[in-house]
This record gives structure tokens, C-alpha cells and sequence, in this order.
């Protein structure tokens, strides 16, 4: 065997949605800050995603997670999110998985019953609560970056259903928030396709249309993921949802920066108050639990901070070769398996 590549992969996935973790293989990308690290791994070392992503080896129902040192002093590690289009800054599932990788196994030392990683994320550094018992990471509880709305009720004209109102709001990405139930549907799997095309085209509709990014780092611009949801609940009570991540598919787990910016949107609402909460439910029955631990404020711009709690499991581990003559070197896209728009970017 001849090989000009050897990564190492440890697969998990967080409440059914596929976070697996690079533990070997891949060094550290250059930057000041964990963002620019980011920055450097999109623009320079995208093959990787790619490879690791794209067929033969991965497919559009994957995220990869690379494991770096941190860069502030007060985190143990430093992780960088590859998703099917994007770098997001943050995300809960892939943040689950990481933690649950590097307690599992022995990268970071366990502590029964409570033990608390601190990671340097490109959205800045998370505090990570893992409950652990008999040599197990049983659940993550996520103490998010700040989220808040960043639109209320934007009319975006959507090809195929007209006038739809949206929330936009940042929970470590930037979602448009779409009741899904007004325009007919239930949030089951038998509707999947059909909510995968509808998300993919708000997305394209809210990323033309709309003018949205952090107000302290605008490199953080854009609709990165719509939510499909049922109507609130209430307090303490399961509400429906399904993300479409780009390039339209459902996300299996009830998504942490979705529920994240769902409570920012009914925190701004007046119907989830600081110390209340919520359960997420996905398109395939899992859940993730939220709550609002306080407000506070970004750029003079009322916040929350949340949290978010689930579950990931290790699923087994892979070494991925390339051989020098393979001619797909960074893998390739079909359009039959790649999500609805079929593209490898966000625009």
C-alpha cells in the first residue's frame, strides 16, 4: 500500500447527527486566534474538508471536527468545525462530540461525576459540563456564547411559496427561523425532502435578501441554517424542529446553536424568562434540553447566555489513506446525494 495521506478519525455522532473527530494526521492551522485558524483552514488547507467530507470517503450527512491546541490559556483544546458548506464558528453537536472524543479517550483526563473542559472554539471559548460515570462521557451540557436576534419577523419572498416570515437570530451561527406548521407541514420524516427543498430556499432567499452579520465580528455574515419549527410550547415543554444544513438536509439531532437562537428569539418575545427553559426535539425524536442562564449584551444589543445539554457516542475509529495515484484526491460531489443545491460552499 502506498499512501501521501494518513488521517485518523474517531466517529461519533451527538443525538443522531454525525460529528466525527480528527485525532491524528492533521496539524494546526496558523492564526493569532482560534477564528483565524479557521480563517487559514478554509483558505488554504480546504482539501482536507473535502477529503474527508465529500465521496468516497464521506458524504453530505457528515461534519469532521479537528482537534488543535487551544490559544487562550484558560481552555484545554482548541477545535475547528468542517461542515458539508461551511466553518461555522460553533456548533452544539459537534462541540458534544469533541468533548465526549477527548474524555473517551483519555486525551483530556475523565473526572467522575462532573467534568468540566473548557474549549477554545472560533466563536470564542465554551465551557463544557460532561456528567460522566463508569469510564463514560453520559451527556454534555454546553455553556453557549451569547446569542441574540438579529431580525424580527423579515418577510422574505421565497420561489414556490411567496411571502414567508422569518426571525433571524445568532446562536454561535446565524439561523432563519421559519414556523413550519403555517405552511402545512408536520416536522416528520416522511416530509424530509420536502423540508430540505423549502429550508435551501429560504436560505437562498435570506442570504439575497437580507443583510445580517455579528455586530462585533462582521466575518460572521449571512444565514447559515434555516429552522423549521412547531410553535413554542411552552416553558419546560418538548417543541419540534428540523435544521436544514446546507446544501439541504435535515440535521438529525435537534441542532445546539438552533436551540440556542430559538431561545434568544423567544427570550426577545417575552415567552422564555432567565432560569426557564426548553427541550428540542428533531425531525428523528431526539432532544437536546435548553435554558437561559442570563442576559447580557453584545455591542449594546440585548443578549442571552445559554445553555444546552444532550448526548454523543463514539461510534469507532478510521484511518483514511490516499494513494497517490487515486484520482480523486479531494473527493467529488453528485448532485443525487449532495443535498438539494448540491454545492460544496454557501454561495
Amino acid at each position: 500500500m502506498r499512501t501521501s495521506r494518513s488521517i485518523t478519525v474517531v466517529g461519533c455522532h451527538a443525538e443522531g447527527e454525525i460529528g466525527d473527530v480528527i485525532t491524528g494526521g492533521v496539524l494546526p492551522p496558523t492564526g493569532a486566534t482560534m477564528f483565524a485558524r479557521m480563517q487559514t483552514m478554509q483558505r488554504e488547507h480546504d482539501d482536507i474538508r473535502r477529503f474527508l467530507l465529500c465521496e468516497p470517503r464521506g458524504h453530505v450527512g457528515r461534519h469532521v471536527n479537528l482537534l488543535t491546541p487551544p490559544i487562550d490559556p484558560g481552555c484545554d483544546a482548541g477545535v475547528i468545525i468542517m461542515e458539508p458548506t461551511e466553518y461555522p464558528p460553533m456548533s452544539g453537536s459537534n462541540l458534544m462530540c469533541s468533548v465526549t472524543v477527548l474524555l473517551e479517550t483519555g486525551m483530556v483526563a475523565m473526572r467522575e461525576p462532573e467534568t468540566v473542559v473548557m474549549m477554545d472554539t472560533p466563536a470564542g471559548p465554551v465551557r463544557a459540563r460532561a456528567t460522566c460515570r463508569d469510564g463514560k462521557c453520559v451527556s454534555v451540557e454546553i455553556e453557549n456564547v451569547p446569542s441574540m436576534v438579529l431580525l424580527l419577523d423579515a418577510v422574505l419572498e421565497v420561489a414556490g411559496h411567496g411571502s414567508i416570515m422569518a426571525d433571524i437570530a445568532y446562536g454561535g451561527m446565524i439561523y432563519a427561523l421559519v414556523d413550519a406548521t403555517r405552511l402545512g407541514f408536520s416536522i416528520v420524516p416522511d416530509e424530509a425532502r420536502e423540508l430540505a427543498v423549502l429550508g435551501e430556499r429560504v436560505r437562498l432567499a435570506a442570504r439575497e435578501q437580507l443583510r445580517v452579520a455579528h455586530p462585533e465580528n462582521p466575518d460572521i455574515a449571512g444565514v447559515s441554517i434555516v429552522q423549521l419549527n412547531a410553535p413554542f410550547a411552552g416553558a419546560g415543554q418538548v417543541s419540534r424542529n428540523t435544521c436544514i444544513v446546507a446544501p439541504g438536509r435535515s440535521d438529525r439531532s435537534p441542532t445546539g446553536t438552533g436551540t440556542c437562537a430559538r431561545m434568544a428569539v423567544l427570550h426577545a418575545r417575552g415567552q422564555l424568562r432567565v432560569g426557564e427553559g426548553m427541550i428540542h426535539e428533531s425531525i428523528i425524536g431526539s432532544r437536546f434540553e435548553g435554558r437561559i442562564l442570563g442576559e447580557t449584551e453584545i455591542a449594546g444589543r440585548p443578549a442571552i447566555l445559554p445553555a444546552i445539554r444532550g448526548r454523543a457516542w463514539i461510534t469507532g475509529q478510521h484511518q483514511y489513506f490516499l494513494d497517490p495515484s487515486d484520482p480523486y484526491p479531494a473527493g467529488y460531489l453528485v448532485a443525487d446525494t449532495w443535498g438539494v443545491t448540491g454545492a460544496v460552499t454557501q454561495d
